[in-house]
């Protein structure tokens, strides 16, 4: 499609079927912006183009040619407060409620990291590689963030906080960081611990301290060389962001700062964006297992099932030594 002319609605319906044969293969929702990155993967656009495809994404949305919820949404732009009439009557409800006081273990949640050597945080720099990474993250109860490039104060301080009372507890810090192969990409993953210091003098509204990033470990995972050559990904032959200005330009202002002459002379005038990784999303996901396993081994989601279960066993004892299990399965019988 080119981007200077007027679809047609049979354009669109083509485009639209395109993004939903795509959409299979991948198997999760992907934010409009994160199509712009998917496409420019497959070289049918350049970054300063992003703007346009999601306008024309969000007409097709719009035109209902695609799904008013084909895309991701995120969270900042959730509605609050929704109200939903409940099912059924008082009692039913009265009942599904019993029914979960006997199955009430699955509301606590155990002390994941007590006996552990890590504690360990993810952040990502795109929302898809939170929508690709989050279920492995959750089987082993780690923290993911999109960063968003350079992430906020808040957010820094937030991550910080755990990892500031995690070390207090004598456990070690590591950090898990997963962005762009790109100059500024590279940067910010190098950065990350200056980010850290920058907020170290801080104070909380209850008077916690800050955190210092002194004995962090901070490992990048991806996206790196060696993945994206092993996979395939198709390498984007030029440093153009999102301003539409090219990096690899002589007259570009940061062209002779040192991060940037030191990528052009090992890379060259190209780069690959994260969110080509969210084509792959069964080697995306084993590759952030193993860099989660990498730390904290290969046997940590048995010791996390073993501490379920132990929670699981002492609250059906309690259940049976108090007569609630009893006095509840009366009640449900009725």
């Amino acid at each position: 499609m080119d981007l200077n002319t007027k679809f047609t609605r049979g354009q669109l319906a083509e485009f639209a079927r395109e993004l939903q044969n795509i959409s299979v293969k991948i198997g999760f929702k992907v934010s409009a912006r994160g199509w712009c990155y998917l496409l420019e993967q497959s070289r049918l656009i350049n970054k300063d183009q992003f703007d346009k495809v999601e306008s024309v994404i969000n007409r097709c949305r719009r035109l209902g040619i695609l799904p008013v919820d084909f895309v991701a949404e995120e969270d900042a732009r959730a509605f609050a407060g929704v109200e939903i009439k409940s099912d059924g009557t008082v009692e039913d409800t009265l009942k599904w409620m019993l029914r979960d006081v006997l199955d009430g273990q699955r509301y606590y949640t155990p002390d994941w990291w007590d006996g552990e050597k890590y504690y360990i945080q993810m952040l990502v720099e795109k929302i898809d590689l939170k929508t690709l990474f989050a279920p492995v993250c959750a089987q082993y109860h780690i923290p993911i963030a999109n960063s968003k490039g350079w992430s906020s104060i808040l957010q820094r301080a937030e991550y910080a906080r755990r990892f500031s009372q995690a070390e207090e507890r004598g456990l070690k810090c590591a950090l898990l960081y997963c962005g762009d192969h790109d100059p500024d990409g590279l940067r910010i993953s190098n950065t990350l611990r200056d980010n850290l210091e920058q907020i170290a003098d801080i104070e909380w509204a209850d008077g916690t301290k800050g955190y210092d990033p002194g004995n962090l470990e901070i490992r990048r995972f991806g996206l790196n060389y060696d993945f994206i050559t092993e996979r395939g990904y198709i390498w984007i032959d030029n440093l153009i962001t999102g301003s539409g200005k090219d990096l690899a330009n002589p007259e570009h202002p940061n062209y002779r700062l040192p991060y940037l002459q030191k990528y052009l002379r090992m890379i060259g005038g190209r780069k690959c964006e994260a969110n080509a990784i969210v084509t792959t999303p069964d080697a995306a996901r084993t590759l952030c297992r193993q860099a989660i396993e990498s730390l904290i081994g290969r046997g940590a989601r048995d010791r996390f099932a073993a501490k379920r279960e132990a929670v699981k066993n002492d609250y059906a004892e309690f259940l049976t030594e108090t007569g609630l299990s009893k006095a509840i399965s009366e009640v449900l019988e009725r």
